[in-house]
C-alpha cells in the first residue's frame, strides 16, 4: 500500500470516530497554542522593550555618583581614590564634557520628592532638576509651551509630565499657566510633556514628574545634590577608555565619588540575552502541555489499535506487511498532531494578537514559534505514534482473529 492509500485509509479511520479524534487533537491544539502564544507573547513584549530603548539611540551612558565610602575597593574605573567628598556643582557636572572628546552632550539632574499642591489639592510625583539638554538626550517633546533651561535659573518656571497633566486637569480645564506650589516655592507652569515611553536608562518616571531649573532645585531643598547625570556619545565609543577618562576627571576635579556607569549598548546586550532567555524558558513551559498532548495521543491510539484487533488480523491474513499495519497506525497519529498543530498555531496566534492589543503593542509574527510549534506538533505525533503502531504490527493473525465465525 502505497504512502497516498495509508494518508486516505487514516483520515476514513478518524472520521468514524470523531469524537475521539476531536478530543486528541485537542491536545495537541493546546500545546501548540501554548508554545506559540508564550513564545509569541514573551517577544512581542521584548520587542516592544527593545525598540523603545532604541528609539532613544545606543549612543548613551548613564553615570551615578555616589560618595565613596572608606570601605571602597576594587575596580579602579568605578571608584576614584580619594577619601574626601564635595557635592558636585552644576558647572562641575558640565564641565564633564572635558574628560574626552567622545562625550557631545551632558544632562545632570537633581531628584527630589518635596510635597506638591494645585489649587488645594496635593499633587504627587517626583522632582527634577535639570537642563534644557535632558529634553534633547531623552527626546522629550513637548505637547504645549517650553521646557526649562539653565536661563531660566531666576525664574520659577516648571513643566510637567502627561500623567501629572492628567492629575491637574481634574481642577483645572487648562493648567498651562497656572501656579503650583512645590516644597515652600510657588512655580509658573509654562510647558506640557507628550507622554513619554518608559524605559531602564532613567531613574524616573518622567510622566509623573515636575521638572524645574537645576540651579532651582537647590532652593526648594538643602538636600539637593547632583547624583546622576546622562552622556550622549560619539557613535562607536569605546565604552572601558571612556569610563577610564572620566574616573579621571573626577579623581582631579572632584575627588571621593564612587561611579556606576550604565551605557545603552550594554543594557541592549543584557535585554537581548535575557529575551533569549525568556523565549527558552516560555517555550519549556509550552512543551510540558505538548508533552501532555502527545501523551494523549498514545493513549487514543493504543485504544484503537485494542478495538481493531480483528482488523488488523485480516489484513495480515490477506497479506498485509507488518510495517503496512505500523505505517497505517503512524500516519493516524501524524494526521492528528497536524492538524492538531495546524488548529494550535491559529489559536495561539489569536491569542498573541489578543495580548498585543490588551497591552497596546504593535502586533507582529514571528516565524520562529510558528515553526517551532508546528514541527514539535508534528514530531509528538511521531513519538507518540510509534508504541501503537509497533505494538500493532506485532500482533499475530491466529490471536487477532480467534473468535470471529
Amino acid at each position: 500500500m502505497n504512502l497516498k492509500m495509508h494518508f486516505r485509509t487514516a483520515i476514513t479511520n478518524l472520521n468514524s470516530t470523531k469524537l475521539r479524534s476531536m478530543l486528541a487533537a485537542l491536545g495537541i491544539l493546546v500545546g501548540t497554542a501554548s508554545v506559540v502564544a508564550m513564545i509569541s507573547g514573551g517577544q512581542l513584549a521584548s520587542y516592544q522593550a527593545l525598540q523603545q530603548f532604541k528609539a532613544l539611540g545606543t549612543n548613551l551612558m548613564s553615570i551615578t555618583i555616589n560618595t565613596a565610602s572608606s570601605s571602597d575597593s576594587g575596580d579602579s574605573s568605578n571608584l576614584s581614590s580619594a577619601t574626601t567628598s564635595s557635592p558636585v556643582t552644576v558647572q562641575e557636572a558640565i564641565n564633564l564634557k572635558t574628560a574626552s572628546s567622545d562625550i557631545t552632550s551632558i544632562a545632570p539632574y537633581i531628584s527630589l520628592y518635596q510635597p506638591m499642591k494645585f489649587q488645594g489639592h496635593t499633587v504627587s510625583g517626583t522632582i527634577l532638576g535639570t537642563t534644557e539638554t535632558l529634553q534633547n538626550i531623552m527626546k522629550l517633546t513637548m505637547q504645549e509651551g517650553r521646557f526649562v533651561s539653565l536661563l531660566d535659573k531666576n525664574n520659577y518656571y516648571c513643566v510637567i509630565g502627561q500623567k501629572i497633566y492628567t492629575e491637574l486637569k481634574k481642577y483645572s480645564l487648562d493648567p498651562m499657566g497656572q501656579q503650583i506650589s512645590i516644597g515652600s516655592s510657588i512655580f509658573t507652569i509654562i510647558g506640557i510633556l507628550k507622554d513619554w515611553t518608559q524605559n531602564s536608562f532613567i531613574y524616573a518616571d518622567l510622566n509623573q514628574s515636575v521638572f524645574v531649573p537645576i540651579n532651582t532645585a537647590y532652593i526648594i531643598s538643602s538636600y539637593a545634590q547632583i547624583y546622576n547625570v546622562i552622556l550622549k556619545l560619539n557613535e562607536g565609543t569605546n565604552i572601558t577608555t571612556l569610563e577610564q577618562d572620566i574616573t579621571n576627571y573626577f579623581n582631579q576635579n572632584i575627588p571621593g565619588k564612587s561611579l556606576y556607569f550604565q551605557s545603552a549598548a550594554q543594557i541592549l546586550a543584557s535585554m537581548t540575552s535575557q529575551q533569549q532567555i525568556l523565549t527558552a524558558f516560555l517555550g519549556f513551559i509550552g512543551g510540558i502541555s505538548l508533552l501532555v498532548g502527545g501523551i494523549g495521543i498514545m493513549n487514543i491510539m493504543l485504544v484503537s489499535v485494542a478495538e481493531r484487533r480483528q482488523e488488523i488480523g485480516i489484513r495480515l491474513a490477506v497479506g498485509a506487511k507488518k510495517r503496512d499495519i505500523q505505517k497505517m497506525f503512524l500516519i493516524e497519529a501524524v494526521v492528528l498532531s497536524f492538524f492538531g498543530g495546524i488548529a494550535g498555531v491559529l489559536f495561539g496566534l489569536t491569542i498573541s494578537f489578543a495580548i498585543a492589543i490588551y497591552q497596546g503593542w504593535l502586533f507582529m509574527i514571528f516565524y520562529q514559534p510558528i515553526l517551532l510549534g508546528f514541527v514539535v506538533s508534528v514530531l509528538t505525533g511521531i513519538f507518540f505514534g510509534f508504541y501503537p503502531a509497533y505494538k500493532a504490527s506485532k500482533l499475530l493473525p491466529i490471536e487477532t482473529l480467534r473468535g470471529i465465525e
